[in-house]
């Protein structure tokens, strides 16, 4: 299923079955009721669309996930992160290979489909991240990789916004990006469930075989593919979830694809998004993510 949260007719928000060019209202309050409600909440999902109906076109697509209840991303394709630190003048810590690492980032400041992005006024180098992500729909601690694929509700689109000149600075320091991330998360445009990708899994935990793509004001600049991944979303929640339970409603990125960002494609050296700029995220049986850039703030 395509699962969606939209606005209509001035209701306010509320989730949906997505089916072709219609949208099916669900009986639930908002998508973590639904993705709480678990196994039973999802047939119920499917039964919508014996339901009443509505025109996409009538309805307003907002972030799938209005405010997720933790969101965390990883940094789990290879070919980026060798890029990236070429970029900086340095190797692939050796790290790197032993575990998949995340940082926790802001899940107060998430925007969906069409959203304009807020340019902060403290940065001269904002930039995108082509990125899937995992949302968690069973609570699980210390879960291994094999049973991690038990506990993921979905995929989506999932756009982390960087402001690269002020991660660089922060980055010296040693703690992890704050203000270099924090002020822009894109999600959407929907939630697509385990079901529909099953014949495109790629033989290991939680990983299929996507395309992905971004294109900058309609020119394609990024493309990759998720099952280049290199530590799966199994080895990832593995990780998160030691000592730790991930809960309904936590999102976890999986880190940009090779080539799914300004930073690897021009060496870390711009140009840069500009305002006005428009930012298509697409990835294969979910969507396209798109979002414009705001005015500079001051």
């Amino acid at each position: 299923m395509k699962l969606i949260t939209y606005s209509a007719f001035a209701k306010s928000h509320q989730p949906g079955l997505l089916l072709d060019d219609a949208v099916y209202p669900l009986p639930f309050a908002s998508m973590l009721d639904l993705i709480e409600a678990g196994d039973k909440g999802l047939e119920r999902a499917r039964r919508a669309a014996e339901g009443k109906r509505i025109s996409l076109s009538d309805a307003t697509l907002h972030a799938p996930l209005l405010r997720p209840t933790t969101l965390r991303d990883a940094y789990a394709f290879e070919t980026h992160v060798k890029t990236a630190n070429a970029n900086r003048g340095r190797e692939v810590p050796e790290e790197w290979y032993k575990f998949p690492v995340f940082y926790f980032t802001n899940p107060g400041n998430v925007f969906g489909p069409d959203d304009e992005i807020p340019f902060p006024g403290y940065t001269d180098e904002m930039d995108y991240e082509l990125e899937i992500a995992a949302v968690i729909g069973r609570p699980g601690r210390d879960i291994r990789p094999e049973d991690a694929p038990k506990h993921i509700f979905g995929y989506t689109i999932f756009n982390d916004w960087s402001a690269r000149d002020i991660q660089r600075e922060e980055m010296k320091v040693g703690l992890g990006p704050g203000k270099g991330k924090d002020f822009a998360s894109s999600l959407g445009p929907c939630i697509v469930t385990p079901d529909q990708l099953s014949e495109k899994a790629a033989g290991r935990p939680g990983v299929y075989d996507l395309q992905m793509a971004a294109r900058l004001n309609g020119k394609e600049m990024s493309r990759g593919s998720f099952k280049d991944i290199y530590w799966s979303f199994g080895d990832i929640l593995a990780r998160a979830s030691q000592a730790v339970t991930l809960m309904p409603g936590d999102v976890i990125g999986s880190g940009t694809v090779g080539t799914g960002c300004l930073l690897e494609l021009t060496k870390a050296n711009g140009p840069w998004l500009k305002p006005g700029d428009e930012v298509e995220l697409e990835i294969e049986r979910i969507g396209i993510l798109k979002n414009t850039i705001g005015k500079k703030g001051g």
